[in-house]
């Protein structure tokens, strides 16, 4: 009986082991951020997190556009430059779980939104090191523009997590803000953001 006892604690301590060190290499080795976003991914694809489509009768705020970014190039921009345009403006970083989980959906609208020339994707790295961001596109496959933070005015775009994204109307309205992941490849979103683009 005691022996049985030490053996079921032996293999316990191995088990736990073995998941400590799992765990240990992902988070060293820096893949415990795909695992993860990957996982969030397949969360994701149930569609039960998705944006909350505003009623287009709604009231909504004039959006700032003091908000600067530089592009792959290093030229800095702000929002204004998009006067008069819908834009689509996503907060992201690649050491984000739930923003490489949310960035398939992303690619998908980009891609069917590709021919309207008056909706923007303005993808909005908060990575230090905006090389990673680059690396992490192309390895990834995904041919839409990202932009390095620079800088925003104070009391615009308050939110404090990543992912967040807005969409902008063409005449500067702010139509809506999401914090945290989404699934934005839906009829639905792909309907408001049309209606808008349309406008």
């Amino acid at each position: 009986m005691e022996k049985s006892k030490k053996e079921k604690r032996k293999k316990s301590l191995i088990e736990w082991g073995v998941i400590i060190g799992v765990i240990a290499f992902l988070y060293f080795t820096g893949l415990h951020t795909q695992v993860i976003g990957t996982m969030q991914r397949g969360l994701l694809a149930t569609g039960l997190i998705k944006p909350d489509i505003p009623s287009m009768t709604d009231t909504f705020p004039e959006a700032s556009r003091e908000f600067y970014f530089a592009d792959e190039s290093g030229s800095v921009i702000s929002l204004g430059h998009f006067e008069g345009e819908v834009v689509f403006m996503n907060i992201w970083a690649t050491w984000c779980p739930p923003c490489i989980a949310e960035m398939p959906s992303i690619h998908a609208l980009y891609n069917t939104f590709s021919e309207y020339d008056n909706v923007n994707f303005l993808l909005i790295s908060m990575d230090e090191d905006f090389d990673k961001a680059k690396e992490f596109m192309n390895r990834r496959g995904y041919e839409m523009p990202i932009y390095h933070f620079r800088r925003k005015a104070p009391g615009t775009y308050q939110s404090q997590m990543i992912p967040t994204t807005y969409v902008i109307s063409s005449d500067g309205r702010l139509m809506l803000e999401k914090q945290g992941l989404a699934k934005y490849d839906t009829p639905e979103f792909e309907a408001f953001l049309r209606e808008l683009a349309e406008i």
